[in-house]
């Protein structure tokens, strides 16, 4: 349990710094900063090569803290959260809490409340959303494994956890759910 924590100081300790970090996710390998840090979120993005308008998701580490970036959450979704069996994905209207280049052209963001052990405790400590985008260029395979990560994304990531980079379980990517115009909720991507 020591090294954990001391692994979650450190991304902690370069998020503070505005700095980008490379981490297992509760799905794939990521690349994260926090989402209220705009000079950050941009710098992750250059780093991935992301076009501006394609946002990334937003870890969170419960209810009171996906309400913080959402700006109309359904009343189900409490109960939706306690019966989630896998990682869900819910894209609901942004709060101005959020950094703007999270944010979609429709003015929504993806918000996740986080099961994995080492980011709930980073985002815990944190005190704000992580982002959570795949750890590759765009347009390129995401990496499921620290293995695959392409060498350019570790040299250009300020942090890289040294948390599960053995770890060669494979994992699906998170479900998708999206509240409707009608405040009824979809899945987008089972």
């Amino acid at each position: 349990m020591k090294f954990l924590r001391q692994e979650v100081d450190a991304a902690v300790d370069a998020l503070l710094l505005q700095q980008v970090i490379l981490y297992p996710t509760d799905t794939v390998w990521g690349l994260g900063c926090d989402a209220e840090a705009l000079p950050a979120v941009k710098e992750l993005y250059k780093l991935k090569g992301r076009p501006e308008g394609q946002p990334s998701i937003v870890l969170v580490a419960d209810l009171a803290m996906l309400k913080r970036y959402a700006a109309q959450v359904p009343e189900e979704l409490e109960a939706l959260l306690a019966a989630d069996t896998r990682p869900t994905t819910y894209i609901l209207p942004a709060s101005r809490a959020v950094a703007p280049d999270l944010v979609a052209p429709d003015g929504t963001v993806g918000l996740r409340v986080v099961k994995d052990e080492f980011c709930f405790k980073v985002v815990r400590r944190l005190g704000h959303g992580l982002v959570s985008t795949s750890a590759n260029k765009t347009g390129e395979p995401t990496p499921a494994v620290y293995s695959e990560i392409d060498p350019a994304i570790l040299r250009g990531a300020d942090h890289v956890a040294n948390w599960r980079q053995d770890d060669a379980a494979r994992a699906a990517p998170s479900r998708v759910v999206r509240l409707g115009a009608d405040g009824q909720l979809e899945v987008v991507r089972e």
